[in-house]
């Protein structure tokens, strides 16, 4: 079990790891070793997140969500594929850890009394200030 908080854990069963080539360096093993990491998880499908988490993983997954609800995470940062392993699951729990809090519903309000008033006098200190720019009038 992976923790993500106090009361989610996720099933190590329902992440799908694959190894693919990594690009970038790697010397003579680049084209020998599949260093790289693709990692799926099934987000619309998992018995291990609450329906609402779910929802709100999947729309902040982004462009790494198929449309069959699978978030697909690669990583390649690293030569050694352990690291890259570990790299990949950490931003799979930061992502789900990032969708677990319920976002704060804003309740619009109305402006103040004395913030209304302070507004239109200042409005009428900067009309008087503009007005005495006029040129100077002909006699």
């Amino acid at each position: 079990m992976i923790e993500i908080t106090d009361e989610i854990s996720l099933d190590e069963s329902e992440i799908e790891e694959t190894f693919i080539r990594a690009s970038g360096p790697g010397g003579q093993n680049v084209n020998k070793v599949s260093s790289a990491v693709q990692l799926r998880f099934d987000a619309r499908r998992s018995r291990s997140l609450p329906d609402d988490v779910a929802v709100r993983l999947m729309r902040l997954a982004g462009a790494r969500l198929t449309q069959d609800g699978v978030i697909v995470i690669t990583a390649q940062r690293h030569r050694d594929q352990g690291r890259n392993r570990a790299d990949a699951l950490e931003r799979l729990v930061e992502l789900i850890r990032a969708a677990v809090p319920k976002p704060v519903i804003r309740r619009p309000t109305r402006p103040t009394k004395a913030s209304k008033e302070k507004r239109l006098s200042e409005k009428a200190r900067r009309s008087g200030v503009k007005a005495m720019r006029g040129g100077v009038g002909s006699d």
